[in-house]
């Protein structure tokens, strides 16, 4: 059986794709980098796709063709540089949607969320809704599948944002402390996905995924917490005031393509708790917190990544205000920067390169900032400042032993430079 998933490379449909596959179905994944994804999961064949551009039913034409059935995994909270909510989650899902009935595809599963209560209308869940509701409509055969909060091997998202709360050193400073928390585990909705494709829930069903019993906030990072290997915390209660900057800086570092957990709608939605409100039907497996962690014993990766994972923000700003200050006070005296080059070259040839590495260092602090030239930017920094060090070195080597040590610090910023570009990646 060929099944089609959306999203085949995110937290939910890495584990959906790996039941299916284990199943016997053959799967066929869309990304944007097919090339990265066909060498991390090389039994899923892939196909590059942009879903933001499928928003006509022509789109999927050569997508579908073959397909018996379709998951859609694919999810994005906020709109940003990197998201379109509505071309995404709403107008190239009614598309698939259509062109996947006249294609003959005998079900379509969709993975949505709880489309109610706090932030139902903010457009993470007014775009899911929308897509649910054309679902229905749509004539195909469907289950919708409505996980709460997932828990699993991997992390992402909410779930990474859990680990690193639970990591802080001292206390845990946690906003809604008190909201109730439902869980459950990607595998046990790769295993509703599964039974869905079986037949054994029927075409039409809308199921709400959740383990029984309710945690706190505060409760689920404690029991991160001792996952991790941690000892217990004091929990300090932040008042939304003063999280609101957060969150507005979490927004402003979504306009430019970084998703932060943080940003306002995820603290909309948490401000209500994340809980289903109906029980998940009998027969599907519903592993609780404390099942799905203890069957996934955490190691020193783990707790690696908890620890940089809010680090990775500090360290890309620093990065950035570094290399714009150090473009921006040379430029403030230009003359008195350049007096370095005065022995090797005529005055207005100082100048000139004093003014261009300025600018170099300027545009490098300011395109760190946006997530689609991070990476070029890092580079970028990596080769400047090794070009400032060995030109340095060559044409004035006392520098070394200057008591403000201009050339010595740059290898920090050489290491800092080196741990961002380790930890860029978001999946």
């Amino acid at each position: 059986m060929n099944i089609l998933i959306l999203g085949a490379t995110g937290f939910i449909g890495s584990a959906v794709a790996a039941r299916l596959l284990a199943d016997g179905c053959t799967v066929t994944g869309l990304a944007r980098n097919p090339d990265r994804a066909r060498i991390r999961q090389p039994a899923i064949r892939w196909i590059r796709a942009d879903l933001e551009k499928m928003t006509d039913v022509g789109a999927w034409a050569c997508v579908l063709q073959g397909q018996h059935m379709v998951v859609n995994s694919a999810g994005a909270l906020q709109d940003g540089l990197s998201d379109n909510l509505a071309a995404t989650q709403q107008h190239a899902m009614i598309a698939l949607q259509q062109a996947a009935r006249l294609a003959g595809v005998t079900l379509f599963v969709q993975i949505s969320a709880r489309t109610d209560g706090a932030g139902a209308d903010l457009p993470f869940l007014a775009t899911k809704r929308a897509a649910d509701i054309a679902l229905a409509a749509s004539g195909l055969p469907y289950v919708i599948l409505r996980p709460s909060l997932v828990l699993g091997r991997n992390a992402h998202g909410g779930t990474a944002l859990l680990r690193a709360l639970a990591s802080f050193p001292l206390a845990l400073p946690l906003l809604h402390a008190d909201s109730p928390v439902e869980t459950v585990a990607a595998e046990d909705i790769a295993a509703a996905v599964s039974a869905a494709i079986s037949g054994a829930l029927a075409s039409g069903s809308d199921i709400a995924l959740a383990a029984e019993g309710r945690h706190t906030l505060a409760s689920l990072v404690r029991l991160h917490r001792a996952w991790l290997g941690l000892p217990d915390a004091p929990v300090i209660a932040i008042p939304p005031a003063i999280a609101r900057p957060v969150s507005w800086l979490a927004d402003l570092a979504g306009h430019l393509g970084w998703r932060s957990p943080l940003r306002s709608t995820a603290m909309t939605v948490m401000s209500e708790g994340v809980r289903m409100d109906r029980p998940t039907p009998s027969g599907l497996p519903a592993l609780s917190a404390a099942e799905t962690l203890a069957a996934n014993p955490s190691g020193v990766q783990d707790l690696w990544f908890a620890r940089l994972y809010l680090l990775k923000a500090p360290v890309m700003a620093g990065l950035s205000l570094f290399w714009l200050l150090s473009g921006l006070i040379p430029l403030l005296a230009p003359a008195q920067a350049g007096n370095h080059f005065l022995p090797f070259m005529p005055p207005a040839a100082a100048m000139a390169l004093t003014i261009l590495t300025c600018l170099i260092d300027m545009a490098l602090g300011a395109a760190v900032l946006v997530r689609p030239f991070a990476r070029r930017a890092l580079i970028g920094m990596l080769v400047v400042s090794l070009a400032y060090l060995a030109g340095a070195t060559a044409l004035e080597p006392a520098l070394w032993l200057d008591p403000l040590g201009p050339l010595v610090k740059i290898l920090p910023s050489l290491l800092l430079t080196l741990a961002a570009l380790a930890i860029l990646d978001e999946r």
